[in-house]
């Protein structure tokens, strides 16, 4: 029988995780507005805390900044929020490729159906996407149910069980996918979804789950 810590989380939380999943498929769901508020998000993580980027983004929806060009209001929304200069460069560049009045909307954009093939268009198109951030967001909208979030909490969890040796120091697209295949077998071995283990790693170390 098989006595992973994980496992027995997800047997206990799998009503809450399960809530949590399917509030991500009804934001894929919903509008334009609200799917490019998840891209928005998942711009502002890399490096910094989510609940951080979380209050950012509620401030950015609250303003009636969405889709805004105005660089200036968008960096004062990013209050908490680490490299906001930058950050807001990239928020902007994305509001003016999906803008309601640029003709093609996000969800038009997302129509190739293959998640692997979509998450690679998304980091090659979207400046400031990589593959942890580009499969970051397709989770939170209810996709990419076998791609792996790689960040930091993930990795340390891999490491602690042995599925990984190190964190490495390179992230290329080819060790991305690598360790991705093995958080996959490691998923499947414990009997827990891929898109499940995110929330469970988080939960460990914060005693919640999160976005």
């Amino acid at each position: 029988m098989n006595s992973d810590p994980i496992l027995k989380i997800y047997k206990e939380k799998r009503e809450e995780i399960e809530e949590r999943l399917d509030s991500f498929r009804k934001k894929g769901a919903g509008s334009d507005s609200e799917v490019f508020a998840e891209l928005c998000f998942c711009l502002m993580t890399p490096q910094s805390r989510a609940i951080a980027a979380d209050a950012a983004l509620k401030r950015i929806v609250k303003r009636g900044l969405l889709f805004s060009t105005d660089i200036e209001k968008i960096k004062e929304s990013l209050t908490g929020v680490r490299f906001h200069n930058k950050k807001s460069i990239y928020i902007v560049e994305a509001g003016r490729r999906f803008a309601p009045s640029r003709g093609v909307s996000i969800k038009e954009y997302l129509s190739e159906k293959d998640d692997r093939k979509m998450r690679g268009t998304l980091a090659a198109d979207i400046k400031g996407l990589g593959y942890k951030e580009a499969s970051h967001f397709m989770r939170n909208i209810g996709r990419g149910t076998e791609l792996a979030i790689l960040d930091r909490h993930i990795l340390k969890g891999l490491k602690t069980r042995n599925v990984i040796e190190d964190f490495p120091l390179n992230i290329t697209p080819s060790v991305y996918l690598e360790i991705e295949q093995k958080m996959k077998n490691y998923a499947h071995d414990i009997g827990v979804p891929i898109e499940a283990l995110d929330l469970i790693f988080w939960y460990m170390q914060t005693g919640f789950f999160f976005r």
